[in-house]
């Protein structure tokens, strides 16, 4: 898949996802297979540039792969000297966001809220592309409520004005993220335009993937949810796309290392308490499955330092696998 210049190594994203698609996340994701990854979204209000929370958003030292950067925003002007002001920050994509169903981010005009607005989306557009040497890209839903999927309308006007890529959830913004995802707009969506159409939404296995792309004929598809706390899933889609055979779970030694790995460069990134307060959710969505009842989750939620949280970490993967041991060894 191409966007501008940049040819992906494959057509399997990472969602830009406020609050979770920091650099530590996106890093492991590119490393487990995805073939872009988007940063989260940032606000095209210069005031706020310079605070922890956006400097940090902005940080992209040392990242490897393609650096996709979402800004967000309601005024074309800003919106254009935030896409210029991240350029030189070392974007190389921008991505335009008007698929957040926030009410903190929609009450602003901003995210899925200019859906309901086509002249604004192409002003946004316009003033952006215009703006920046490097390709821009745009993230919507279906359209506004269920009266009102416009998505292939916005589609045909972000194609129109220079978009280079375009990412579809397959929801309108009153669904927020309730119920099931629909892929006949994206498929409309994507008879409709020339450009790349991205599927996004509900997308968490290698089979749901693989009906995602033969349904809508997308060019590629965009994970969000279906990521958290398991970054192997990248690897797991594109496995299943090209043997049509499962890759299976990854070994607990593996799940151990990798989590490790991630909650230690979250604390390398964010510094303490920060790190430590923003690896607890991280943890939660990795052993959803193995920590049923929640204790461990409930003790390892009440740790205050960093070392302190690998070593917890450490042993319980030892007694995990312990138990997997003794359950699959004859003598017992």
């Amino acid at each position: 898949m191409r966007i501008g210049p940049y040819i992906l190594e494959n057509n399997l994203m990472l969602a830009p996802m406020a609050g979770v698609t920091d650099r530590p996340f996106r890093q492991l994701c590119r490393r487990m297979g995805a073939g872009l990854v988007v940063s989260e979204m940032l606000s095209s209000n210069p005031k706020v540039w310079n605070t922890a929370k956006s400097m940090q958003r902005m940080d992209h030292s040392g990242e490897e792969g393609i650096r996709s950067v979402q800004i967000a925003g309601a005024d074309p002007e800003l919106m254009a000297q935030a896409a210029q002001f991240n350029v030189a920050n070392g974007a190389q994509i921008i991505d335009i966001n008007m698929g957040c169903p926030a009410k903190k981010v929609n009450k602003k005009l901003a995210g899925s809220a200019l859906l309901q607005y086509p002249e604004l989306v192409e002003s946004i557009v316009k003033a952006v592309v215009a703006a920046v040497d490097v390709p821009v890209t745009l993230k919507i839903r279906t359209g506004w409520d269920q009266d009102n999927r416009n998505g292939v309308d916005i589609a045909r006007i972000a194609q129109e004005n220079g978009i280079q890529s375009l990412a579809v959830h397959g929801r309108t913004r009153a669904c927020m993220y309730n119920g099931e995802a629909e892929y006949d707009t994206i498929r409309a969506i994507k008879a409709a335009v020339t450009i790349p159409v991205v599927a996004n939404g509900d997308i968490t296995s290698p089979q749901k993937a693989l009906q995602v792309l033969s349904y809508t004929g997308a060019d590629g598809i965009m994970i969000g949810r279906g990521a958290q706390g398991n970054p192997w899933i990248f690897k797991q889609i594109q496995h299943y796309l090209d043997t049509g055979e499962h890759l299976g779970e990854p070994p607990l030694a593996e799940q151990h290392e990798v989590l490790h790995e991630h909650v230690a460069n979250v604390h390398a990134f964010y510094g303490v308490p920060s790190g430590v307060r923003i690896a607890r959710k991280h943890v939660g969505w990795y052993l959803s499955e193995h920590d049923k009842d929640r204790q461990f989750r409930k003790t390892f939620n009440g740790i205050e330092e960093a070392s302190d949280q690998l070593r917890a970490l450490d042993d319980y993967f030892q007694a995990l696998q312990s138990r997997e041991t003794r359950q699959i060894s004859p003598a017992a």
